[in-house]
Protein backbone atom coordinates (compact mmCIF):
# COMPACT_ATOMS: atom_id res chain seq x y z
CA UNK A 1 0.00 0.00 0.00
CA UNK A 2 2.75 2.26 0.76
CA UNK A 3 4.92 1.37 -2.32
CA UNK A 4 1.66 2.16 -4.12
CA UNK A 5 0.83 5.37 -2.78
CA UNK A 6 4.74 6.64 -2.86
CA UNK A 7 4.71 5.49 -7.15
CA UNK A 8 1.21 7.30 -7.05
CA UNK A 9 2.79 10.26 -6.29
CA UNK A 10 5.50 9.75 -8.77
CA UNK A 11 3.24 9.90 -11.42
CA UNK A 12 1.35 13.32 -10.64
CA UNK A 13 4.69 15.09 -10.42
CA UNK A 14 5.96 16.87 -13.20
CA UNK A 15 8.38 16.34 -15.48
CA UNK A 16 8.17 12.27 -15.19
CA UNK A 17 10.05 10.14 -17.27
CA UNK A 18 9.77 6.70 -19.77
CA UNK A 19 12.15 5.30 -17.35
CA UNK A 20 10.03 6.26 -14.21
CA UNK A 21 6.79 5.53 -15.33
CA UNK A 22 8.12 1.93 -16.55
CA UNK A 23 9.28 1.14 -12.84
CA UNK A 24 6.38 2.38 -11.35
CA UNK A 25 3.77 0.37 -13.99
CA UNK A 26 3.55 -2.61 -12.13
CA UNK A 27 2.12 -1.33 -8.86
CA UNK A 28 0.12 0.98 -10.75
CA UNK A 29 -3.96 0.75 -11.46
CA UNK A 30 -5.69 2.17 -14.53
CA UNK A 31 -6.47 5.32 -14.18
CA UNK A 32 -2.82 5.98 -12.34
CA UNK A 33 -1.62 4.53 -15.87
CA UNK A 34 -2.96 6.54 -17.81
CA UNK A 35 -2.52 9.95 -16.41
CA UNK A 36 1.51 8.98 -16.03
CA UNK A 37 1.29 8.34 -19.90
CA UNK A 38 -0.16 11.83 -20.21
CA UNK A 39 2.44 13.10 -18.50
CA UNK A 40 5.06 11.65 -20.97
CA UNK A 41 6.19 13.55 -23.77
CA UNK A 42 4.61 12.84 -27.24
CA UNK A 43 7.82 10.71 -28.29
CA UNK A 44 8.49 9.16 -25.46
CA UNK A 45 4.80 8.28 -25.22
CA UNK A 46 5.33 6.60 -28.53
CA UNK A 47 8.01 4.75 -27.78
CA UNK A 48 6.60 3.71 -24.43
CA UNK A 49 3.29 2.35 -26.22
CA UNK A 50 5.23 0.45 -28.75
CA UNK A 51 7.43 -1.50 -25.79
CA UNK A 52 4.54 -2.51 -23.79
CA UNK A 53 2.52 -5.57 -23.84
CA UNK A 54 -0.82 -6.08 -25.95
CA UNK A 55 -2.41 -6.18 -21.79
CA UNK A 56 -0.45 -3.10 -20.94
CA UNK A 57 -1.51 -1.45 -23.98
CA UNK A 58 -4.95 -2.07 -23.31
CA UNK A 59 -4.77 -1.08 -19.89
CA UNK A 60 -4.07 2.55 -21.42
CA UNK A 61 -6.57 2.20 -24.57
CA UNK A 62 -9.31 1.45 -21.96
CA UNK A 63 -9.16 4.85 -20.25
CA UNK A 64 -9.41 7.38 -23.87
CA UNK A 65 -11.86 8.47 -25.66
CA UNK A 66 -12.58 7.61 -29.13
CA UNK A 67 -10.67 10.28 -31.02
CA UNK A 68 -7.42 9.63 -29.16
CA UNK A 69 -7.61 5.95 -29.09
CA UNK A 70 -7.29 6.02 -33.16
CA UNK A 71 -4.71 7.74 -33.30
CA UNK A 72 -2.96 5.25 -30.92
CA UNK A 73 -4.27 2.06 -32.29
CA UNK A 74 -3.19 3.52 -35.76
CA UNK A 75 0.57 3.29 -34.53
CA UNK A 76 0.48 -0.64 -34.54
CA UNK A 77 0.86 -2.93 -36.99
CA UNK A 78 -2.19 -5.73 -37.74
CA UNK A 79 -0.60 -8.41 -35.93
CA UNK A 80 -0.36 -6.40 -33.44
CA UNK A 81 -3.47 -5.37 -33.28
CA UNK A 82 -5.14 -8.36 -33.55
CA UNK A 83 -3.06 -9.18 -30.28
CA UNK A 84 -4.63 -5.66 -28.46
CA UNK A 85 -8.18 -7.30 -29.46
CA UNK A 86 -7.67 -10.47 -27.53
CA UNK A 87 -7.03 -8.28 -24.52
CA UNK A 88 -10.19 -6.51 -24.72
CA UNK A 89 -13.45 -7.41 -23.45
CA UNK A 90 -15.61 -9.34 -25.60
CA UNK A 91 -18.23 -6.41 -26.13
CA UNK A 92 -15.61 -3.66 -26.76
CA UNK A 93 -13.71 -5.82 -30.23
CA UNK A 94 -16.14 -4.23 -32.26
CA UNK A 95 -16.21 -0.74 -31.60
CA UNK A 96 -12.29 -0.82 -31.46
CA UNK A 97 -11.89 -2.43 -34.87
CA UNK A 98 -14.34 0.21 -36.33
CA UNK A 99 -11.18 2.66 -35.11
CA UNK A 100 -9.16 1.07 -38.21
CA UNK A 101 -9.04 1.98 -41.91
CA UNK A 102 -11.21 -0.66 -43.77
CA UNK A 103 -7.46 -2.27 -45.31
CA UNK A 104 -6.58 -2.53 -41.82
CA UNK A 105 -9.56 -3.52 -40.46
CA UNK A 106 -10.07 -6.33 -43.10
CA UNK A 107 -6.19 -7.85 -42.10
CA UNK A 108 -6.88 -7.75 -38.73
CA UNK A 109 -10.24 -9.65 -39.04
CA UNK A 110 -8.75 -12.24 -40.76
CA UNK A 111 -5.92 -12.45 -37.99
CA UNK A 112 -8.08 -12.96 -35.75
CA UNK A 113 -9.75 -16.01 -37.82
CA UNK A 114 -6.71 -17.86 -36.17
CA UNK A 115 -6.35 -19.41 -33.32
CA UNK A 116 -3.77 -17.68 -30.65
CA UNK A 117 -1.25 -20.12 -30.76
CA UNK A 118 -0.97 -20.92 -34.45
CA UNK A 119 1.15 -19.46 -36.85
CA UNK A 120 -1.93 -17.88 -38.76
CA UNK A 121 -2.68 -15.89 -35.37
CA UNK A 122 0.92 -14.81 -35.01
CA UNK A 123 1.82 -13.75 -38.73
CA UNK A 124 2.34 -10.15 -40.11
CA UNK A 125 0.03 -9.94 -43.70
CA UNK A 126 2.54 -6.88 -44.24
CA UNK A 127 5.63 -8.18 -46.06
CA UNK A 128 7.65 -7.02 -48.55
CA UNK A 129 7.08 -8.84 -51.98
CA UNK A 130 8.05 -8.83 -55.91
CA UNK A 131 7.01 -10.33 -59.21
CA UNK A 132 9.75 -12.32 -61.04
CA UNK A 133 9.35 -10.01 -64.39
CA UNK A 134 10.79 -7.31 -62.27
CA UNK A 135 14.33 -6.27 -63.00
CA UNK A 136 16.02 -5.71 -59.81
CA UNK A 137 16.06 -2.48 -59.97
CA UNK A 138 12.06 -2.19 -60.33
CA UNK A 139 11.89 -4.47 -57.21
CA UNK A 140 13.95 -2.08 -55.33
CA UNK A 141 11.65 1.09 -56.08
CA UNK A 142 8.62 -1.20 -55.44
CA UNK A 143 9.94 -2.90 -51.68
CA UNK A 144 10.83 0.77 -51.24
CA UNK A 145 6.90 1.87 -51.85
CA UNK A 146 5.83 -0.99 -49.94
CA UNK A 147 7.90 0.35 -46.97
CA UNK A 148 5.88 3.32 -46.51
CA UNK A 149 2.85 0.62 -45.36
CA UNK A 150 5.12 -0.38 -42.44
CA UNK A 151 6.35 -3.47 -43.45
CA UNK A 152 6.97 -5.48 -40.70
CA UNK A 153 10.75 -6.49 -42.21
CA UNK A 154 12.69 -5.21 -45.60
CA UNK A 155 15.08 -7.93 -44.84
CA UNK A 156 13.70 -10.29 -46.69
CA UNK A 157 11.66 -9.73 -50.49
CA UNK A 158 9.42 -12.54 -51.16
CA UNK A 159 8.96 -13.63 -54.58
CA UNK A 160 4.78 -14.20 -55.73
CA UNK A 161 3.49 -15.22 -58.81
CA UNK A 162 -0.39 -13.49 -59.77
CA UNK A 163 -1.85 -15.94 -57.76
CA UNK A 164 0.23 -14.96 -54.32
CA UNK A 165 2.03 -18.61 -54.30
CA UNK A 166 5.79 -18.39 -53.34
CA UNK A 167 8.44 -18.93 -55.87
CA UNK A 168 11.16 -17.79 -54.20
CA UNK A 169 12.73 -15.69 -51.68
CA UNK A 170 15.82 -12.85 -51.91
CA UNK A 171 17.29 -10.37 -49.48
CA UNK A 172 17.16 -6.72 -49.77
CA UNK A 173 20.82 -6.82 -49.46
CA UNK A 174 21.34 -9.40 -52.46
CA UNK A 175 19.01 -6.76 -54.32
CA UNK A 176 21.11 -3.68 -53.69
CA UNK A 177 24.14 -5.41 -55.17
CA UNK A 178 22.71 -6.99 -57.80
CA UNK A 179 23.16 -5.33 -61.36
CA UNK A 180 20.14 -3.19 -61.53
CA UNK A 181 18.86 -5.15 -65.09
CA UNK A 182 19.09 -8.25 -63.70
CA UNK A 183 15.70 -10.03 -63.33
CA UNK A 184 14.34 -10.93 -59.39
CA UNK A 185 14.09 -14.78 -60.59
CA UNK A 186 17.78 -14.84 -61.18
CA UNK A 187 18.99 -13.81 -58.20
CA UNK A 188 16.00 -15.43 -55.85
CA UNK A 189 16.50 -18.43 -53.75
CA UNK A 190 13.62 -21.08 -54.57
CA UNK A 191 14.87 -23.04 -51.34
CA UNK A 192 12.50 -21.26 -48.59
CA UNK A 193 11.53 -22.27 -45.57
CA UNK A 194 7.99 -21.98 -44.47
CA UNK A 195 5.48 -22.77 -41.94
CA UNK A 196 1.53 -23.70 -42.69
CA UNK A 197 -1.03 -22.03 -40.61
CA UNK A 198 -1.85 -23.95 -38.33
CA UNK A 199 1.37 -24.45 -37.07
CA UNK A 200 1.81 -24.23 -33.53
CA UNK A 201 3.78 -20.80 -32.24
CA UNK A 202 6.29 -23.11 -30.52
CA UNK A 203 7.11 -25.24 -33.37
CA UNK A 204 6.96 -21.81 -35.76
CA UNK A 205 9.80 -20.36 -32.70
CA UNK A 206 11.66 -23.64 -32.99
CA UNK A 207 12.17 -22.97 -36.73
CA UNK A 208 13.41 -19.53 -36.80
CA UNK A 209 16.01 -20.48 -34.11
CA UNK A 210 17.15 -23.68 -35.87
CA UNK A 211 17.74 -21.94 -39.47
CA UNK A 212 19.02 -18.74 -37.93
CA UNK A 213 16.31 -16.47 -40.00
CA UNK A 214 14.91 -13.24 -39.48
CA UNK A 215 11.60 -14.12 -40.62
CA UNK A 216 9.22 -17.14 -42.27
CA UNK A 217 6.74 -16.71 -44.12
CA UNK A 218 3.66 -18.45 -43.32
CA UNK A 219 1.66 -20.02 -46.40
CA UNK A 220 -1.73 -22.04 -46.96
CA UNK A 221 -2.26 -25.49 -48.78
CA UNK A 222 -1.92 -23.90 -51.90
CA UNK A 223 1.21 -22.13 -50.96
CA UNK A 224 -0.20 -18.77 -51.18
CA UNK A 225 1.71 -16.38 -48.65
CA UNK A 226 -0.67 -15.01 -45.62
CA UNK A 227 1.83 -13.11 -43.84
CA UNK A 228 5.56 -13.37 -42.17
CA UNK A 229 6.35 -14.40 -38.47
CA UNK A 230 9.29 -12.46 -37.39
CA UNK A 231 11.94 -13.36 -34.53
CA UNK A 232 11.10 -10.49 -32.20
CA UNK A 233 7.75 -12.18 -32.71
CA UNK A 234 8.78 -15.35 -31.63
CA UNK A 235 10.47 -13.74 -28.82
CA UNK A 236 7.45 -12.81 -26.84
CA UNK A 237 6.20 -16.80 -27.44
CA UNK A 238 9.31 -18.55 -26.30
CA UNK A 239 9.47 -16.33 -23.48
CA UNK A 240 5.48 -16.68 -22.76
CA UNK A 241 5.84 -20.43 -23.20
CA UNK A 242 8.72 -20.65 -21.12
CA UNK A 243 6.85 -19.00 -18.20
CA UNK A 244 4.08 -21.28 -18.32
CA UNK A 245 6.17 -24.38 -18.32
CA UNK A 246 8.30 -23.19 -15.41
CA UNK A 247 4.99 -22.28 -13.32
CA UNK A 248 3.12 -25.55 -14.05
CA UNK A 249 6.34 -27.51 -13.21
CA UNK A 250 6.73 -25.66 -9.94
CA UNK A 251 2.59 -26.79 -8.96
CA UNK A 252 0.49 -24.32 -10.00
CA UNK A 253 -1.43 -23.47 -12.80
CA UNK A 254 -0.41 -20.83 -15.68
CA UNK A 255 -1.14 -17.32 -14.88
CA UNK A 256 -3.34 -15.53 -17.35
CA UNK A 257 -1.11 -12.41 -15.96
CA UNK A 258 2.14 -10.88 -14.80
CA UNK A 259 2.44 -11.97 -10.80
CA UNK A 260 1.80 -8.51 -10.17
CA UNK A 261 -1.11 -7.65 -11.17
CA UNK A 262 -2.96 -10.88 -10.49
CA UNK A 263 -5.19 -10.58 -8.23
CA UNK A 264 -4.55 -12.33 -4.31
CA UNK A 265 -8.03 -13.82 -5.29
CA UNK A 266 -6.91 -15.92 -8.48
CA UNK A 267 -3.55 -16.60 -7.07
CA UNK A 268 -5.34 -18.87 -4.28
CA UNK A 269 -7.48 -19.79 -7.06
CA UNK A 270 -4.73 -21.34 -9.25
CA UNK A 271 -2.77 -22.74 -6.52
CA UNK A 272 -5.11 -24.28 -4.42
CA UNK A 273 -6.04 -26.84 -6.73
CA UNK A 274 -2.32 -28.84 -7.26
CA UNK A 275 -1.89 -28.06 -3.40
CA UNK A 276 -4.80 -30.11 -2.34
CA UNK A 277 -3.59 -32.97 -4.48
CA UNK A 278 -0.57 -32.80 -3.11
CA UNK A 279 -1.90 -33.67 0.21
CA UNK A 280 -4.06 -36.17 -0.75
CA UNK A 281 -1.00 -37.75 -2.21
CA UNK A 282 0.87 -37.06 1.10
CA UNK A 283 -2.30 -39.00 2.91
CA UNK A 284 -1.03 -42.43 1.45
CA UNK A 285 2.27 -41.69 2.63
CA UNK A 286 1.17 -41.01 6.25
CA UNK A 287 -1.48 -44.19 5.54
CA UNK A 288 2.43 -45.96 4.79
CA UNK A 289 4.01 -44.90 7.43
CA UNK A 290 1.54 -46.42 9.64
CA UNK A 291 2.10 -49.96 8.37
CA UNK A 292 5.94 -50.09 10.09
CA UNK A 293 4.59 -48.41 13.83
CA UNK A 294 5.96 -51.83 15.08
CA UNK A 295 9.23 -50.96 13.03
CA UNK A 296 9.34 -47.47 14.63
CA UNK A 297 8.86 -48.66 18.07
CA UNK A 298 11.81 -51.16 18.02
CA UNK A 299 14.45 -49.20 16.12
CA UNK A 300 13.71 -45.88 16.42
CA UNK A 301 16.71 -44.84 14.93
CA UNK A 302 14.95 -45.56 11.26
CA UNK A 303 12.59 -42.56 11.82
CA UNK A 304 16.05 -40.49 11.81
CA UNK A 305 17.32 -40.90 8.25
CA UNK A 306 13.63 -41.30 6.92
CA UNK A 307 13.85 -37.39 5.83
CA UNK A 308 17.01 -37.81 4.12
CA UNK A 309 15.78 -40.88 2.13
CA UNK A 310 11.98 -39.82 0.85
CA UNK A 311 13.87 -35.85 -0.28
CA UNK A 312 16.64 -38.21 -2.19
CA UNK A 313 13.88 -39.47 -4.48
CA UNK A 314 12.05 -36.42 -5.11
CA UNK A 315 15.27 -34.36 -5.77
CA UNK A 316 16.36 -36.87 -8.30
CA UNK A 317 12.62 -36.84 -9.06
CA UNK A 318 12.46 -33.38 -9.53
CA UNK A 319 15.88 -33.37 -11.29
CA UNK A 320 14.90 -35.30 -14.06
CA UNK A 321 11.72 -34.06 -14.98
CA UNK A 322 12.96 -30.62 -15.02
CA UNK A 323 15.61 -31.59 -17.45
CA UNK A 324 13.24 -33.77 -19.82
CA UNK A 325 10.28 -31.20 -20.18
CA UNK A 326 12.73 -28.71 -20.88
CA UNK A 327 14.22 -30.37 -23.56
CA UNK A 328 10.54 -31.38 -24.91
CA UNK A 329 10.36 -28.16 -24.97
CA UNK A 330 13.32 -27.03 -27.07
CA UNK A 331 12.47 -29.93 -29.53
CA UNK A 332 15.30 -31.77 -28.03
CA UNK A 333 13.83 -34.99 -27.25
CA UNK A 334 10.77 -37.21 -28.62
CA UNK A 335 8.69 -40.08 -28.08
CA UNK A 336 10.79 -42.36 -29.57
CA UNK A 337 13.88 -41.58 -27.73
CA UNK A 338 12.20 -42.90 -24.76
CA UNK A 339 14.40 -46.30 -24.60
CA UNK A 340 17.62 -43.71 -24.95
CA UNK A 341 16.04 -41.39 -22.47
CA UNK A 342 15.72 -45.01 -20.15
CA UNK A 343 18.84 -46.16 -20.55
CA UNK A 344 20.97 -42.60 -19.71
CA UNK A 345 18.76 -42.00 -16.42
CA UNK A 346 19.45 -46.13 -15.31
CA UNK A 347 23.10 -45.17 -15.81
CA UNK A 348 22.64 -41.44 -14.00
CA UNK A 349 20.78 -42.66 -11.21
CA UNK A 350 22.97 -45.94 -10.48
CA UNK A 351 25.85 -42.79 -10.09
CA UNK A 352 24.08 -40.72 -8.21
CA UNK A 353 22.01 -43.17 -6.28
CA UNK A 354 25.76 -44.71 -5.27
CA UNK A 355 27.09 -41.78 -4.45
CA UNK A 356 24.64 -40.66 -2.37
CA UNK A 357 24.82 -44.05 -0.52
CA UNK A 358 28.24 -43.67 0.40
CA UNK A 359 27.79 -40.34 1.66
CA UNK A 360 24.62 -42.00 3.56
CA UNK A 361 27.06 -44.44 4.69
CA UNK A 362 30.12 -42.76 5.81
CA UNK A 363 27.53 -40.17 7.68
CA UNK A 364 26.71 -43.52 9.96
CA UNK A 365 30.35 -44.45 10.26
CA UNK A 366 31.53 -41.09 11.67
CA UNK A 367 28.46 -40.53 14.03
CA UNK A 368 29.55 -44.11 15.85
CA UNK A 369 33.30 -43.34 15.73
CA UNK A 370 32.63 -40.23 17.45
CA UNK A 371 29.43 -40.12 19.37
CA UNK A 372 28.70 -44.11 19.11
CA UNK A 373 25.48 -43.15 18.11
CA UNK A 374 24.25 -46.54 16.48
CA UNK A 375 25.37 -49.00 18.54
CA UNK A 376 26.91 -52.70 17.22
CA UNK A 377 24.96 -52.61 14.44
CA UNK A 378 26.04 -50.05 12.80
CA UNK A 379 27.08 -51.14 9.37
CA UNK A 380 24.06 -52.78 9.22
CA UNK A 381 21.69 -49.92 9.65
CA UNK A 382 24.44 -47.54 7.28
CA UNK A 383 24.16 -51.08 4.51
CA UNK A 384 20.18 -50.66 4.94
CA UNK A 385 20.62 -46.48 3.93
CA UNK A 386 22.79 -47.06 1.60
CA UNK A 387 20.57 -49.59 -0.09
CA UNK A 388 17.82 -47.51 -0.03
CA UNK A 389 19.14 -44.34 -0.87
CA UNK A 390 20.48 -45.77 -4.40
CA UNK A 391 16.94 -47.92 -4.97
CA UNK A 392 15.21 -44.30 -4.47
CA UNK A 393 17.67 -42.33 -6.32
CA UNK A 394 17.44 -44.57 -9.42
CA UNK A 395 13.41 -44.98 -9.00
CA UNK A 396 13.31 -40.74 -8.92
CA UNK A 397 15.19 -40.95 -11.85
CA UNK A 398 13.39 -42.93 -14.07
CA UNK A 399 9.78 -41.76 -12.49
CA UNK A 400 10.77 -37.95 -13.45
CA UNK A 401 12.37 -38.45 -16.40
CA UNK A 402 9.33 -40.83 -18.32
CA UNK A 403 6.34 -39.60 -16.39
CA UNK A 404 6.61 -36.27 -18.91
CA UNK A 405 7.01 -38.66 -21.42
CA UNK A 406 4.09 -40.59 -20.70
CA UNK A 407 1.88 -37.44 -20.34
CA UNK A 408 3.20 -36.10 -24.24
CA UNK A 409 1.66 -39.87 -25.13
CA UNK A 410 -1.16 -39.50 -23.50
CA UNK A 411 -1.63 -36.13 -25.09
CA UNK A 412 -1.70 -33.76 -22.36
CA UNK A 413 0.80 -31.13 -21.64
CA UNK A 414 4.19 -32.75 -20.48
CA UNK A 415 4.83 -29.69 -17.82
CA UNK A 416 1.95 -31.01 -15.96
CA UNK A 417 4.41 -33.93 -14.61
CA UNK A 418 5.40 -30.99 -11.76
CA UNK A 419 8.30 -31.24 -9.70
CA UNK A 420 6.08 -31.80 -6.30
CA UNK A 421 3.52 -33.84 -8.14
CA UNK A 422 6.81 -36.11 -8.79
CA UNK A 423 8.15 -35.55 -5.04
CA UNK A 424 5.04 -36.42 -3.58
CA UNK A 425 4.54 -39.21 -5.26
CA UNK A 426 8.18 -40.20 -4.59
CA UNK A 427 7.60 -40.03 -0.70
CA UNK A 428 5.52 -42.88 -0.83
CA UNK A 429 7.81 -45.40 -2.94
CA UNK A 430 10.66 -44.01 -0.40
CA UNK A 431 8.97 -45.31 2.64
CA UNK A 432 8.29 -48.45 1.31
CA UNK A 433 11.53 -49.21 0.06
CA UNK A 434 13.44 -48.12 3.33
CA UNK A 435 11.29 -50.22 5.41
CA UNK A 436 11.13 -52.99 3.41
CA UNK A 437 14.94 -52.79 2.88
CA UNK A 438 15.93 -52.24 6.43
CA UNK A 439 13.22 -55.13 7.67
CA UNK A 440 15.37 -57.60 5.14
CA UNK A 441 18.90 -56.00 5.96
CA UNK A 442 18.07 -55.68 10.33
CA UNK A 443 16.04 -58.97 10.72
CA UNK A 444 17.12 -60.08 13.77
CA UNK A 445 19.72 -57.35 14.66
CA UNK A 446 18.18 -54.20 15.00
CA UNK A 447 14.82 -55.59 14.49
Amino acid sequence: MVESAEKTEDVEGEGLTAEELRDAWPVLDSEERLEGFHLLPRDDAEDFFLELSSRGQASVLLGMPTRERRAWLRLLPPDDVADLCAEFPPDGRGELCSLLDDPTRREVNALLAYAEDEAGGLMNPRFARARPEMTVEEAIRYVRRQAQDKLETIYYTYVLDHEQRLLGVVSFRELLLAPGDKLVRDVMHEDVITVPEEMDQEAVARIIAQHDILAVPVVDAERRVKGIVTVDDVVDVVETEATEDIQKIGGTVALDAPYMQTSVAQMIKKRAGWLMVLLVGQMFTISALSLYQEQFATAIVLVTFLPMIISSGGNSGSQATTLVIRAMALGQVRLRDSWRIVRRELVSGLFLGGLLALLGLARIVVGEWLAHEYGSFYLDLGLAVGISLLAVVMLGTLTGALLPLLLRALRFDPASASAPMVATMLDLSGVLIYFNVARVVLAGKLL
